[in-house]
């Protein structure tokens, strides 16, 4: 069993930058691709980034490449996702999950973990 928590979110102004945070518990970290979703009221939950267990590049959500920026920390079974120049179509609840399928996993239901989510709030 994996859980998930995130950290990192809160308010932001147009432009601004944000870290945020996924801390994983349990020995599965490493076998898991590891996503961030975003979700604003209304809206599905979607895939905005992902990185994979055997390297290779990661995936982005067009509506985010070139600003944000994912990566992991196997050694301390972290994920981080870097949102530089932030803007207000980015606010929207953001959360860490982790899937057992492998690479191609852009679909909400082929994550098996997640997180609890967390607010990203952006102003313009």
């Amino acid at each position: 069993q994996v859980q998930l928590t995130e950290s990192g979110g809160g308010l932001a102004q147009a432009g601004d930058s944000l870290r945020l945070s996924c801390a994983a518990s349990g020995r599965a970290f490493s076998l898991l691709t590891m996503g961030w979703f975003r979700q604003a009221p209304g809206e599905e939950r979607k895939l905005i980034a992902a990185v994979y267990t055997g390297g290779g590049p990661a995936y982005y959500a067009d509506s985010v490449k070139g600003r944000f920026t994912i990566s992991r920390d196997t050694a301390k079974n972290t994920v981080h996702l870097q949102m530089n120049s932030l803007k207000p179509e980015d606010t929207a609840a953001y959360y860490c999950a982790g899937s057992l399928k492998g690479v191609n996993t852009y679909n909400a239901l082929e994550y098996d973990y997640w997180g609890q989510g967390i607010q990203v709030t952006v102003s313009s």
